[in-house]
This record gives structure tokens, C-alpha cells and sequence, in this order.
């Protein structure tokens, strides 16, 4: 199993005195970062707004990445497709893939926040059927170099190929899943699954799951499931004073970060959007207390390790660590960092 480093840059909190501009810089210091250590990919979320996050262009902070780096994987964390031209997306991942040398890891989903969707004209109401439609694009557009034409219900162009062609043939393409539909778009065309533990918890019923669900729908597709992936929160812990402020980091994220976005009303929201309003009541009603190895790494090494052989167990192919969530000082990060290559990742086979 491989590990990577994840962040979707929540810096949405009260009384913040960190600049998106000061903690986009950390980001990518801790990106380059991960490479000098060892770590295999680095993931780096799209949030639009300071609804949740404050990196708009993660395919920008991911090129400036790519060139200070030599082997990490280069990933977005997520595209988020229906707020943009498919032909663009492919072409975008396609120059970064080149220019990397053959790095990228893409993934893409709809995300959740109709206030990303609105300053841009983008259509929430319908965005399942836009980001189906987007990806099969996207998908096309790498794995062929010879032109075609599309007549869809949202996209329409003739004899399109995008240069530069993708160094990978075809980019390796991984869908975010938090809902059994989503999953199901992943197994029709083959795509990796990318999941959030603390997420699949509440909407898929656990990380065990998830990654049956997944399985019997590449089955019922006739298809061999491809990478599966999760995300984690994670947090070291030494003493239980450490072990509570770690937990109360992780709350204050639900509360004020995680808790501002929203895809609206649960009247008006579209209806693939119903697990949603249930995932956000029950993060409400979560307290310190009730968070286990279902939603975050806490502790020591030992019991880190001890979480992530249960998902080497089940069969995820990589864990990607959320280490800088809830304001955690960037010098804390890299540490945390570096105890995890030097403490936890031996334990598996492919490290880091």
C-alpha cells in the first residue's frame, strides 16, 4: 500500500490570522516536501470562494510542484468537472502530464457547494448528468489522438483531438465517491475509486463497504476494479492532552470549514444530493469523543499503523493524509510529516 500526501486547503475559520495566500505557499512547500521524503503522490483539492478551501487552481500549484520535483505523483484532489469545459480539463492535465513526465493521477468529481456553482454560471441542478457526460469526454480525449465530434445533451463540438497528447495512454482516471450512483459511474468505465473514510462512514456504510460495493459493481460491469483509494485526517498524539487538542482541531474543521459548504436546501437540492443533508446532520451531532479509525489516525505509531493495515486488509491500493487540517502550524505539519515515513510507512511493504 502506498501513501500520499492530501489537502483541500480549509482555512475558513474564525478569527483566522492565516492569508489563502500564506497557506497556498505552505501547501505547495509541503508538497515538495513530501517528494523529498518519500511520499508517492500529492493530492491537492479545487474549493473556489473560501467556501471550504482556498486553492482555486490546483492544476497551477500542481505544475509549480512538478518542477521542483523529481518522482511524486501529481493529483487533484478533486477536478471539480461541471465547473468546466471538458475540452480544457483534458487539455490542461494532458500539458501537466507532458511537462511531468508521466505524473499525473487524475481524479474528478461534482463536488458539493452550490455557492462554487453559482459566481460561475455553472449548472448545479443537473451537475450528475454534466459531470457523466464531462468524463466521458475527458476520457476520450486521452485515450485517442485521432479527432471526433460529440452531440450531447451539454457539450457539442466537431472534430476535436487536444495537443499536447498525454505522456500516460491514457491518464489514469480516478472518480471521488460518496454515494453508491457515483461508485457505479466509477465501475461502468473502469475508472479508480477515490472515497473519504470519515465520508464513507456515514454514506456508504463504512470502508468495508464501500469497497465490496465497488467490486460487485466492476463485477456486474465485467470489469477488474481498478485503484482504490481513501483519504484520512490524520493527527500524532503522545500524551492525552495532545490526543484532546488533536480531537478538538478535528471539530472545529467540521464546524466552521467543513460545516460552510452546502448544496442547499434539502427542498430545492437536487435529489442526488439527499445523502448529502444527511451526512452534514450527522457531522453535527459528532463530538470529540465519538471520533474513531472509521474518521481520522490518532495516536501513536502503533495504533496509526494498526488502522491502516485494516484498509491494506480490505484492499486499498494507497491512503492519502489530510496531516494540515483545523490550522495546524505548517512546522507541526512537516514534522508530522517526517514521523510518519520515518514511523509508520516501514510497516508496509511499498512504504511510501
Amino acid at each position: 500500500m502506498k501513501f500520499g500526501y492530501f489537502t483541500l486547503s480549509d482555512n475558513h475559520y474564525r478569527d483566522n490570522a492565516r492569508s489563502a495566500n500564506q497557506y497556498v505557499t505552505d501547501i505547495v512547500d509541503e508538497a515538495v516536501y513530501a517528494d523529498e521524503l518519500g511520499f508517492h503522490s500529492a493530492w491537492v483539492g479545487e474549493h473556489h470562494f473560501n467556501s471550504l478551501g482556498v486553492l482555486s487552481c490546483p492544476d497551477l500549484a500542481l505544475a509549480h510542484i512538478a518542477a521542483r520535483t523529481k518522482r511524486i505523483r501529481l493529483a487533484p484532489a478533486v477536478t471539480v468537472l461541471p465547473l468546466h469545459h471538458p475540452i480544457r480539463v483534458a487539455e490542461q492535465w494532458a500539458t501537466l502530464d507532458l511537462l511531468s513526465g508521466g505524473r499525473v493521477d487524475f481524479a474528478t468529481g461534482r463536488g458539493y457547494d452550490a455557492g462554487e456553482y453559482r459566481p460561475l454560471a455553472a449548472n448545479f441542478a443537473e451537475n450528475a448528468a454534466v459531470f457523466a457526460e464531462g468524463l466521458d469526454i475527458v476520457a476520450r480525449l486521452w485515450a485517442s489522438a485521432e479527432p471526433f465530434s460529440h452531440h450531447g445533451k451539454y457539450y457539442q463540438f466537431e472534430n476535436v483531438s487536444i495537443t499536447p497528447q498525454p505522456v500516460q495512454r491514457p491518464i489514469p482516471i480516478h472518480v471521488a465517491s460518496f454515494s453508491r450512483p457515483t461508485i457505479e459511474l466509477a465501475a461502468k468505465h473502469g475508472f479508480g475509486l477515490v472515497i473519504a473514510a470519515f465520508a464513507a462512514t456515514i454514506t456508504l456504510g463504512g470502508v468495508a463497504e464501500a469497497a465490496r460495493y465497488y467490486r460487485a459493481a466492476c463485477a456486474a460491469q465485467g470489469r477488474k476494479p481498478a485503484r482504490m483509494i481513501s483519504s484520512y485526517f490524520i493527527h500524532f498524539a503522545d500524551t492525552p492532552e495532545e490526543e484532546r487538542a488533536a480531537r478538538e482541531r478535528q471539530m472545529r474543521y467540521a464546524r466552521e470549514c467543513g460545516g460552510a459548504v452546502s448544496p442547499g436546501d434539502r427542498n430545492t437540492a437536487p435529489a442526488s444530493y439527499d445523502y448529502y443533508h444527511d451526512f452534514k446532520e450527522r457531522m453535527k451531532g459528532t463530538r470529540p469523543e465519538d471520533l474513531d479509525d472509521r474518521a481520522i489516525l490518532l495516536g501513536k505509531a502503533p495504533r496509526i499503523i494498526e488502522t491502516l493495515k485494516k484498509m491494506e486488509a480490505l484492499g486499498f491500493d494507497e491512503i492519502i493524509l489530510y496531516f494540515n487540517v483545523g490550522l495546524k502550524p505548517h512546522t507541526q505539519v512537516k514534522d508530522e510529516m517526517a514521523r510518519f515515513i520515518e514511523e509508520v510507512a516501514p510497516a508496509f511493504a511499498s512504504g511510501g
